[in-house]
């Protein structure tokens, strides 16, 4: 019985509903009903009235990130005159005695041949070293609203292919640095620079290819080279021209300066990590030079093999001492084996040069050295490499 009650009430509710619906009681009716619950046709599409939405699409960020970045990155130029050789002047009735010289002509040669970005409002701005490497030339640089600034002063790095030149500027808009440590291979990367020394501000784009590789880079247009380990790898085109230029991340921020091309591949192209860049930036601000952790050693390292075959420790094995260096102050001597330094065991992946470029010139390192069969301990303060 108790069932059946139920079912007569709940059927009368319905009927209820139902007649005040039809009846349009209340303002419903069946359209309005039917209009709230029926879903969405497909191709059909929902209104937002109340709020804008922007899609983030690769090609906003890019352009973002260009219209932001351009008015930092600068174009350098080189003016250079060139003599021709001596013309000598012949008899035309005996050829074999000469009749005299005259001096060859000159020429003044101005080209672009590099990239370059704005650090300070004041006028300093970095570039790759092998971009101005050429002692006797003047060198100007191009910014993106075509003003011209001679380059009063350049600073050389004389451990990296970097250099900072000044030039005479006020309200420049410095770049953004960001950090190379928190680069991930995969992630955009962004180029801008002066392709082939003749197409300003070009942009290219592409990923972070590889990390810690190491190169040989050099200039097109002034013949130099250089090793450079620790590079990043990317697969944005980087072209002659490009050099000394910045590599950007999605935010805009300079993770690494565009330094080389592969000759061997195509979309191969490499750009020192910023935070090189920073360490050196910084070393500059404060001491207005580039000065480098010193320790005044030439070794060569011994590989495991090595130290296997021969019965002596993995480490860096010195061939010789300079006279009056920070190592020889210490007693470091030469066909000392120098194992650790502070600590850290010192392989082929981990040799002496890294070790010491991770201090600074004033800093104290303790050596672990393997003589005369048997471990001892130096302490070295590094000094300034001039």
């Amino acid at each position: 019985m108790k069932v059946r009650t139920t079912f007569i009430m709940v059927a009368a509710a319905l009927l209820l509903v139902g007649g005040t619906v039809s009846a349009g009681w209340l303002g419903l009716n069946w359209n309005k009903v039917d209009s709230l619950l029926r879903l969405p046709k497909s191709g059909s599409s929902f209104t937002i009235p109340t709020e804008r939405i922007k899609v983030v699409q690769e090609e906003n960020v890019i352009t973002d990130v260009v219209e932001r970045v351009s008015p930092s990155v600068v174009t350098v130029g080189i003016s250079q005159t060139r003599r021709a050789g001596d013309i000598f002047q012949f008899n035309p009735f005996d050829q074999s005695v000469p009749r005299g010289t005259q001096p060859g002509g000159s020429s003044t040669i101005e080209q672009d041949i590099g990239s370059g970005f704005v650090i300070s409002q004041d006028g300093l701005i970095v570039t790759n070293k092998h971009v101005v490497s050429v002692s006797n030339a003047k060198y100007r640089v191009i910014t993106q609203d075509d003003k011209s600034y001679d380059v009063v002063k350049i600073y050389r790095d004389p451990d990296n292919d970097l250099a900072i030149v000044k030039i005479v500027a006020t309200g420049l808009t410095p770049i953004e640095l960001g950090d190379s440590d928190k680069i991930k291979v995969g992630q955009m990367a962004i180029a801008i620079g002066t392709a082939l020394g003749e197409f300003r501000n070009t942009v290219t784009v592409g990923v972070i290819s590889g990390v810690g590789r190491g190169i040989t880079a050099g200039s097109p247009f002034e013949g130099s080279a250089e090793k450079l380990d620790n590079v990043i790898q990317t697969d944005a085109a980087i072209n002659p021209g490009n050099s000394g230029g910045p590599l950007l991340n999605s935010s805009g921020q300079v993770i690494g300066v565009n330094t080389a091309v592969s000759a061997q591949g195509q979309s191969i192209g490499f750009a020192l990590p910023i935070n090189v860049v920073k360490d050196a930036v910084n070393n500059f601000n404060s001491t207005g030079q580039f000065n480098r952790p010193f320790m005044g050693v030439e070794y060569r390292m011994i590989s495991r093999q090595m130290s296997v075959l021969n019965e002596i420790p993995e480490g860096a094995y010195i061939m010789s001492v300079v006279d009056g260096s920070p190592a020889g102050k210490a007693g470091v001597r030469s066909e000392d084996i120098i194992t650790k330094i502070n600590g850290d065991k010192l392989t082929s992946s981990n040799d002496l040069a890294r070790g010491v470029g991770k201090k600074k010139a004033g800093d104290v390192v303790t050596l672990t050295i393997w003589r005369d069969d048997k471990d001892t301990t130096l302490t070295v303060t590094l000094g300034t490499q001039e």
